[in-house]
């Protein structure tokens, strides 16, 4: 008896036709049956929007392949409820063009894909390259495949979903199970004149250093090891009960 192979949503935020995410659905496809849908243009940086105002085309670019004309939580909501034959097995987003460490998270469309999928019951996982320079997605597709299929046989801790960072090394010294950390930058916000005589502003400072520890993405990822970051859906600061019980209004 030939069992259906488990149906794999691969998604992104770089946009549905980038390096990354090709490579690891062509890789992905060795484990599952394989469904590509991401937005159709680079949608970096906008954390867990869904598109509420306006509605959204879909495009099939080819055989099991879509283009969205959204965000990549709305990528993930559609194919679920709409464009695959049934529930997936498992959610992969990436692979990400630049780490998705510490705060990262907050902003990434990628690891917003993944959160997606962990809110609609489906194990996932955000996998990213920590270079913008070298493009070698080799090792992220490899050990995500190997991830891929440990967790389609054993499963995630409930309500809970994994943010990969795999340094583009040479030689990876193996992996680590890590905490986020935190980056430090610099000026945030860098004002300029245009040709016209009015200010305009470009977001993103420079990265100083970071803190945390050395049990942290960071920390890991600097020192040639992929780290695996486990993050829960319940945001709760349980440690802050007793501290804010004090407050009296």
């Amino acid at each position: 008896m030939v069992m259906d192979k488990p149906i794999i949503l691969v998604s992104n935020d770089d946009g549905v036709n980038s390096k990354g995410i090709l490579a690891l659905a062509r890789s992905l496809r060795r484990v599952g049956d394989v469904y590509v849908v991401a937005p159709e243009r680079e949608r970096s940086a906008v954390s867990h929007s869904l598109t509420l105002h306006k509605p959204l085309r879909v495009e099939k670019l080819g055989r099991k392949m879509y283009a969205v004309s959204g965000t990549p939580t709305d990528c993930i909501n559609i194919a679920i409820n709409s464009i695959l034959p049934k529930r997936p097995a498992l959610v992969v987003s990436g692979v990400n063009k630049g780490a998705n460490l510490g705060d990262d998270i907050t902003y990434s469309g990628t690891v917003s894909a993944a959160i997606e999928g962990t809110l609609l019951y489906v194990p996932s996982f955000a996998v990213s390259l920590v270079s913008k320079v070298s493009l070698d997605f080799s090792t992220a597709v490899k050990f995500s495949v190997k991830l891929a299929r440990y967790i389609l046989k054993n499963g995630l801790p409930k309500d809970t979903l994994l943010n990969v960072n795999v340094p583009s090394k040479e030689k990876i010294k193996g992996y680590k199970i890590t905490r986020q950390g935190k980056r430090v930058y610099g000026d945030a916000i860098v004002e300029k004149i245009d040709p016209r005589g009015k200010k305009y502003y470009w977001i993103g400072g420079n990265e100083l250093s970071w803190e945390g520890g050395k049990d942290t993405d960071f920390y890991f990822v600097s020192r040639g090891y992929i780290s695996i970051t486990p993050l829960h859906l319940d945001m709760t600061n349980y440690d802050s009960f007793e501290e804010l019980r004090k407050i009296k209004i």
